[in-house]
């Protein structure tokens, strides 16, 4: 059996983590109690609810995630499953939102790596006063910027939170998820020539997070039709 030559790696937003655990505790209390203690339609209404709103938050909250691994990019949204061999991928882009970009043309939004605008400013002001320092004769001072963690790899997960982190010691800072981005571009330029990171691109719809969603709308709908 032969080592990989790239350990996987798996990227996720704690923030949308916790946000999703939050908000499953607050839908599942309210609809809980409105399904036991409810009169009338109130049991049904609150039923419905549920089964719209519990799998709509898993999808955009716990569900995003992205594995890097040695052969291929999975990218896996709320309601789709991407899957591209580095080969097939032209680019790996950051704008308003992080995506990658196929050799086909296609797009396809990374959901687990958001963008934050804030995040980066404060890391443009941080290398500003970097910079500003050293030509005062300050070196050393770039250093206070230092992120205090990064995404996890081998199944873990780390944190995007407010942390931006510089290239090198005396280098710009950058925003975590604009050095995630940066990680994930070395890895195409490293993989995307190998025989074995080849292939055609799959897209699979996660209809185990649709159907329910779906099926929790219409009967919605159907209770408040018929009054």
């Amino acid at each position: 059996m032969t080592t990989p030559l790239v350990k996987d790696r798996i990227y996720r937003s704690p923030q949308a983590l916790i946000g999703g655990v939050l908000l499953l505790a607050i839908v599942g209390w309210l609809g809980i109690d409105a399904l036991f203690r409810g009169h009338g339609r109130t049991p049904w209404l609150a039923l419905a609810a549920l089964i719209l709103l519990v799998p709509l938050v898993v999808a955009f909250t716990l569900r995003p995630a992205v594995f890097a691994g040695e052969d291929r990019l999975r990218v896996r949204n709320p309601f789709r499953v991407i899957t591209l061999p580095w080969g097939e991928i032209a680019s790996l882009r950051s704008g308003y939102s992080n995506e990658v970009i196929a050799k086909s043309g296609a797009k396809y939004q990374l959901w687990a790596i958001p963008v934050s605008l804030r995040n980066r400013k404060k890391a443009a002001r941080r290398t500003a006063k970097a910079q500003a320092d050293a030509q005062r004769g300050r070196p050393g001072a770039g250093g206070a910027g230092r992120g205090l963690g990064g995404f996890g790899a081998s199944g873990g997960f780390g944190g995007f939170g407010g942390h931006v982190e510089p290239e090198h010691a005396s280098g710009p800072m950058r925003a975590e998820t604009d050095k995630v981005m940066d990680d994930l571009r070395e890895m195409l330029e490293s993989r995307g020539p190998a025989e074995s990171a080849q292939g055609e691109i799959t897209v699979r719809w996660a209809y185990e997070v649709a159907a329910p969603a779906v099926a929790g709308a219409v009967l919605l709908a159907i209770l408040l039709a018929v009054g």
